[in-house]
């Protein structure tokens, strides 16, 4: 039995559930923590970088909903060794993305803790959310960005090596400029935080469809998670349109399945406790 699901399966009472936000009229609310020693370890990250990394993440589920950000909700643990240089170099991380998402942050709380610890939500606008829901047979599957490196960067850091500044790991890259101007040519959609494999068995489940796959995907790019890539689908006739906002915004695309009567089940590790 899979704790997580069994535990989001005691409040199914609410259809607000079971997307990558919460769609209540025209705004979006999302949540995601961001822990020490779960999400990453203070010595593989600045506290700055850990800090735009928290509020990144969280975007990316607004993103994902064809959402936009708006306001922010900071909820921190903080260890009583934290120095206010310290203080000024988090509040610094989570600054930065604000600003350059126009996100206001109105609130949140803070505690004393032994480990950092961050939970944010994001409360966002759209007049046309995007639902995991929506995927058709005969829908091309896709995949923005590349997949894998995130895996592999996290094994070095397990390992104690070091990983480059500018690894995904670190910044997760976003892509909302790109999103938000194909939105309307979309059907489905939610980023890649678990890995490619078990996003699509989220997709597989809630809409009752199979995969017929045009190339073999491999085992360490399917299972690699916290790649914040947007995985999607559309209706063939869309592909031309997609394809060229793809290239205005200078983004990768990796058509990669179409969606077939059946169903699909992720083998990979699971990221979550059992």
């Amino acid at each position: 039995m899979n704790k997580e699901n069994y535990f989001i399966s005691k409040f199914t009472d609410s259809s607000f559930i079971g997307d990558d936000g919460a769609v209540v009229g025209q705004h979006v609310y999302s949540m995601d923590a961001f822990f020490e020693d779960v999400h990453f370890k203070r010595e593989w990250m600045s506290l700055k970088q850990i800090a735009i990394k928290a509020m990144l993440v969280n975007i990316s589920d607004a993103i994902a909903m064809n959402a936009v950000p708006k306001y922010a909700l900071l909820s921190v643990a903080i260890p009583p060794s934290f120095s206010l240089k310290d203080l000024d170099e988090l509040a610094n991380g989570f600054n930065k993305i604000a600003k350059k998402y126009n996100i206001t942050i109105i609130g949140g709380d803070t505690i004393s803790n032994h480990k950092l610890d961050i939970s944010i939500t994001i409360i966002s606008i759209s007049t046309n959310p995007i639902y995991r829901t929506g995927t058709k047979e005969g829908d091309f599957i896709c995949y923005t960005g590349k997949l894998g490196s995130v895996k592999k960067d996290l094994d070095a850091l397990l390992s104690g090596e070091k990983i480059h500044k500018k690894s995904k790991f670190i910044k997760p890259k976003l892509n909302a400029d790109f999103f938000y101007e194909a939105s309307s040519y979309i059907n489905s959609a939610l980023d890649i935080s678990d890995g490619l494999f078990f996003e699509l068995e989220r997709i597989s489940k809630v809409n009752n469809i199979g995969f017929d796959f045009f190339d073999k995907i491999k085992k360490e790019v399917g299972c690699s998670g916290e790649e914040y890539e947007i995985l999607f689908s559309f209706d063939p006739k869309h592909a031309e349109k997609i394809i060229q906002i793809a290239k205005k915004h200078k983004i990768k695309l990796n058509i990669f399945a179409k969606a077939i009567n059946g169903n699909y089940k992720c083998d990979c590790k699971s990221h979550h406790f059992e």
